[in-house]
């Protein structure tokens, strides 16, 4: 008996798998799966902001685990590295001689969803983004309602006017959103994103504005940061409210 106990506690605890699929220009995207759990259990797809990878969810994804969702985190093509982890979606994109501009990432997010959906879970699908991305997130949730069933967005705002889109790019997407959607920031970026959150009907809503200064992005849960707790208090209100 003690045998078997000794070679239970050997085993490894389930941790994340590097995966990797097609966009839809070719460019390989990488992707770290953190599965523990059963196909039917709820997934989040998770994106980083500007300039990083995937590995700005080393810590977060599996704290998200333990509250019972699988997650995806996704190397996007507008990126670099973090924490130790390099973005190889860029490289591969940079090798092929595509364009890594922030707009570029939006077929990626859409290529990740409909990969997830077909290939990952069978529940349901929130769809998380960093900065950049959680802009592109929102505009997806509200262009493509029956993707997803809810969003969580840190730090979104009208990032595209010089990539050639309109000033109000992303809440014109945003208007159309009719699935449950949570928005937060540093407490100096609510400018960057209070007109897209009010286009949003008020139907299923809901924003955290710290009191303390925050920080930008979904770097915010990292626990190094003191004010990280109040994050996740409301984060896991909203996940356990669309759960």
């Amino acid at each position: 008996m003690l045998l078997i106990v000794l070679a239970i506690l050997s085993l490894p605890l389930p941790g994340k798998e590097t995966i990797t699929f097609p966009s839809s220009d070719g460019v390989t995207i990488t992707a770290d799966l953190y599965a523990p759990h059963s196909k039917d259990a709820p997934m989040i797809i998770l994106f980083h902001q500007a300039g990083w990878s995937r590995g700005e969810y080393n810590e977060i994804a599996p704290k998200l685990n333990e509250m019972g969702y699988n997650c995806l985190a996704v190397d996007l093509r507008a990126g670099g590295s973090i924490n130790g982890v390099i973005n190889q979606t860029h490289e591969s994109a940079k090798g092929l001689y595509k364009e890594t501009r922030y707009i570029d990432g939006l077929q990626d997010i859409e290529t990740s969803i409909q990969y997830a959906r077909k290939n990952l879970s069978t529940g349901k699908l929130i769809i998380w983004g960093s900065s950049f991305s959680a802009a592109l997130v929102l505009k997806v949730t509200g262009d493509h309602p029956e993707w997803v069933d809810a969003a969580v967005a840190f730090s979104p705002g009208e990032y595209f006017t010089s990539q050639g889109q309109s000033r109000d790019y992303i809440s014109s997407s945003a208007a159309n959103i009719t699935k449950p959607v949570f928005i937060t920031s540093a407490h100096n970026e609510k400018s960057n994103w209070w007109g897209i959150y009010v286009a949003i009907s008020d139907m299923d809503k809901s924003y955290f504005w710290p009191n303390t200064t925050g920080n930008h992005g979904s770097r915010a849960l990292w626990s190094k940061f003191p004010d990280s707790a109040d994050y996740w208090e409301k984060v896991k209100s909203f996940l356990e409210s669309v759960k």
